[in-house]
C-alpha cells in the first residue's frame, strides 16, 4: 500500500486515473469504487443514487451520482458495460464511502462489453501510482477519513 499526502493508494488495484479504482473478478466483472483522494475531495458523502441493475452505459457515462455537503457529481463507468450489482451497504449508509473506500464501500459491480478493452482503459502499478500522486498534487489534496 502506497501512502501519499495521507491518501491510501493500493498497488493491487486498477485505476481509471481520475476518480475510480477497479478490481477484476474471476467471472469477468469489475468491482468499482471511489479512490481515497476522490472521497476526500468530495467531502462527507450524504447520498448515492445509482442507475438500475441491468443498465448498460458507454465509457464515461454516469452509473451513479454522489452528493456531499459541498458537491454533487457523477460516477463515470470507465468502460462500456452493464451494471450487475449495487452495494446495498452504500445505499443504506453513504458515509461509509468516506470511511472505507477500498473495502466495505465499493460502489458497484459492472460487466464490460469487452474485457480486454476494459483492461486497456485501466492502469495498475507504478504508472498508476505516479499518475494518482500527480492527481493529488494537482488538486492539493491531503486525505482524511470522515468519521462520526
Amino acid at each position: 500500500m502506497t501512502e501519499y499526502r495521507g491518501c491510501e493508494l493500493p498497488e493491487d488495484l486498477y485505476y481509471d486515473l481520475d476518480y475510480l479504482w477497479a478490481r477484476p473478478g474471476d467471472d469477468g466483472t469489475f468491482t468499482l469504487g471511489l479512490t481515497d483522494p476522490a472521497q476526500t475531495m468530495a467531502g462527507r458523502v450524504v447520498a448515492v443514487m445509482f442507475r438500475k441493475v441491468g443498465t448498460h452505459r458507454k465509457a464515461g457515462r454516469h452509473v451513479a451520482t454522489l452528493e456531499s455537503g459541498k458537491w454533487v457529481g457523477g460516477v463515470p463507468l470507465p468502460f462500456d458495460g452493464t451494471i450487475e450489482q449495487i452495494n446495498p451497504a452504500v445505499v443504506d449508509d453513504p458515509g461509509i464511502v468516506n470511511v472505507s473506500p477500498y473495502t466495505d464501500a465499493w460502489l458497484l459491480i459492472a460487466r464490460p462489453d469487452d474485457p480486454d478493452e476494459a483492461m486497456a482503459r485501466l492502469k495498475r502499478g507504478p504508472e498508476a501510482i505516479a499518475a494518482l500522486k500527480a492527481w493529488v498534487d494537482r488538486y492539493d489534496i491531503e486525505c482524511m477519513r470522515c468519521v462520526d
